[in-house]
């Protein structure tokens, strides 16, 4: 009997049941190549670069940008802006005003009295050069006062150098030249006595002596105290230049200020249709009274220098070289009878002609064109008749010098000398003498004006400088409260 087949039988290449099932072989490549499995390291994650960082500046910036697209943050940027512009007006304000107040002040209290002192050593040292030859020629008859102006000139000299080299800087010009007139007024005073004493002893070489120091004198001592007098007069030019000098910066500002102020009250209004805002009109009047105050502070402060200087210092120049000149003519007369001729000068066309009559005749022409100036600075007839009497005193003084001249050219030195120093009845000493009183006078009177005319200018700055920065934190103050008022609507 033939069997078939079981259907259910398994198929062919099954494994029986229960038999372990064997690992599928995974199909060969072609070239007979397996890939076996490899573990494989996991890449490295990628970093994106770092953003720059970004400087406060930037950020500050955006932040302001981002603020002013809202109405709250626009007006507390305008807020800030008004504030600051207003402080900066009201600080750089009080800056060039208390410089101007200061130099109005230097030339008041340190400058001017500073080139007056200089005037003085000047004048002082020539009376000396000038008492000096009038004793020597006086002789045993020299009267006790005229030794005693001697002396005087001599003191006021060296404690008006003193005064002079506390109030210079060390090491500029003046103090160099203060030093040296310093050291020569011992040698000076040294050669006079020397002169002084041969002479009462009838030696004729007391004539070297004195004319030794004059020559120091002459050309040294006077031309350094003129020197001095020029260099303080330069250092009060500029303080006059500082004093006067308009504040533009300060000025400039409040102008900025201003319009920044009505500007932002114009956006008020037609942002809220309110006339005013109490802060900012309050920012606004405080920037106007110092603007205003400044500039009318600076222009009569400016007026009141300028008359200074105009109807002052000017006049008093012209009646200290005035002075200078009426001293060394006085000199040189005195010293054409002590030399009697030993000195003699060449001019222009080869004549030769006595050194110190011809001195004399310079310095009384200079005296001469002084007076003239003085006469037309003077400003009113308390100025103007000192300096009119001393004209009249010089034309007595020339006069009576051509006197002695003509008794001293016919060789009777004995009545030249007595219509020099006094011995006569009408002597050019009583001429010198009142001339000098005369424009000592005028000295003291426009001294006086000066002072008024430049204490009214100092005082017209007095107390801006101080108002400007009250104000303007005032100001400032007003232009926050003012914008704070606005940003309260919007909480």
């Amino acid at each position: 009997m033939t069997q078939t087949p079981n259907s259910s039988a398994p198929p062919e290449n099954t494994p029986a049941q229960g038999a372990p099932t064997m690992p599928s072989v995974p199909p060969q490549s072609p070239d007979n190549t397996s890939h076996a499995p490899t573990s494989a390291t996991p890449a490295a994650p990628t970093t994106p670069p770092a953003e720059p960082r970004r400087t406060a500046f930037a950020e500050g910036f955006d932040q302001l940008r981002t603020a002013a697209t809202t109405e709250p943050g626009r007006l507390r940027i305008i807020g800030a802006f008004l504030a600051l512009l207003v402080v900066a007006f009201g600080s750089i304000a009080a800056w060039q005003m208390t410089e101007r107040a200061a130099a109005a002040d230097d030339v008041l209290n340190r400058s001017q009295p500073l080139t007056s002192d200089a005037a003085d050593i000047y004048r002082s040292l020539a009376d000396a050069n000038t008492a000096a030859a009038s004793g020597y020629l006086a002789g045993l008859q020299e009267k006790p006062a005229m030794r005693e102006g001697y002396e005087r000139d001599i003191r006021t000299a060296a404690a008006k150098l003193v005064t002079a080299a506390a109030n210079s800087e060390s090491g500029s010009t003046s103090a160099k030249t203060i030093a040296e007139l310093s050291r020569l007024l011992p040698e000076y005073k040294g050669l006079v006595e020397t002169a002084r004493a041969n002479n009462r002893q009838g030696y004729p070489v007391g004539g070297a002596y004195l004319r030794a120091a004059n020559e120091m004198m002459q050309q040294r001592m006077l031309p350094a105290a003129q020197k001095l007098h020029q260099t303080e007069n330069e250092r009060l030019r500029d303080d006059y230049a500082d004093a006067k000098s308009f504040p533009w910066a300060a000025a400039g500002l409040g102008v900025l200020a201003l319009a920044a102020l009505v500007w932002a009250q114009r956006r008020n209004y037609r942002r809220t249709n309110r006339v005013l805002n109490h802060g900012l009109v309050t920012a606004t009047a405080a920037a106007t009274v110092v603007l205003l105050w400044l500039a009318v502070g600076q222009v009569v402060a400016r007026a009141g220098l300028n008359d200074s200087y105009d109807h002052g210092v000017r006049s008093l120049n012209v009646l200290h070289e005035a002075r200078i000149a009426s001293l060394t003519a006085r000199s040189d007369e005195n010293l054409t009878l002590v030399r009697r001729g030993a000195d003699t000068k060449t001019l222009a066309d080869d004549t030769v002609v006595d050194a110190y009559e011809w001195g004399y005749d310079k310095e009384i022409d200079d005296l001469a064109k002084a007076l003239t100036r003085a006469a037309d600075l003077a400003d009113d007839s308390a100025g103007k008749k000192p300096v009119q009497d001393a004209n009249g005193f010089m034309k007595i003084w020339k006069d009576r010098h051509d006197l002695a001249r003509d008794d001293n050219d016919s060789g009777n030195y004995q009545a030249a000398r007595d219509r020099v120093i006094g011995a006569a009845k009408e002597p050019t000493s009583v001429c010198f003498d009142n001339v000098d009183k005369a424009l000592a006078t005028a000295l003291t009177h426009e001294q006086n004006e000066f002072r008024q005319a430049a204490g009214d200018g100092r005082d017209s700055l007095t107390g801006l400088p101080t108002g400007a920065a009250v104000l303007a934190i005032l100001g400032a103050a007003g232009a926050v409260l003012g914008v704070g008022r606005r940003l309260s609507e919007y909480r």
